[in-house]
């Protein structure tokens, strides 16, 4: 995210913020508080198109870039003994999750990559081929034939 920020030269509005707009503001200052607030409303918003729908639950209140980029660090920088108790857990779920009867493949597959992405947050990766070889595993019996002409 930062080096999107970075590339459209936005990266401090993150840092800086938007101050505070005096009582009696000239013209210019007006002009210069207004500029600050559209870039922080620009940044606010390309964080949220990067954001999966987890994520962007988090961060949706947020009114300014600030408030969000402070949830987004607390949430991905955590202590290493809570990634790691995290990143457990990240597991558990992968190792029993198993496509249930009424979900959709698309929608089953999305689920597998929403949370081999989490555990790659927490600092542990999936090749593509074990992340196609855990949803060939953990189908519905109503794909058995599709498995086996794939394998």
């Amino acid at each position: 995210m930062r080096v999107l920020l970075d590339n459209h030269e936005l990266w401090d509005a993150v840092e800086s913020g938007v101050s505070a707009l005096v009582a009696n503001a000239t013209e210019a200052q007006r002009v210069a508080h207004r500029d600050q607030k559209k870039k922080d409303n620009k940044v606010l918003y390309l964080i949220h198109q990067g954001m999966n729908d987890e994520t962007f639950q988090e961060i949706k209140g947020a009114t300014t870039v600030s408030e969000a980029w402070t949830i987004l660090s607390t949430n991905y920088k955590g202590d290493d003994k809570i990634k790691r108790v995290h990143l457990q857990t990240l597991r558990r779920q992968y190792e029993l999750l198993q496509m249930e009867i009424t979900e959709t493949v698309d929608v089953y597959i999305n689920k597998v990559i929403a949370l081999t992405n989490q555990m790659k947050t927490n600092g542990e990766t999936h090749s593509e081929q074990a992340k196609v070889e855990k949803i060939l595993r953990s189908l519905t019996p109503r794909f058995e034939h599709v498995v086996a002409a794939i394998e």
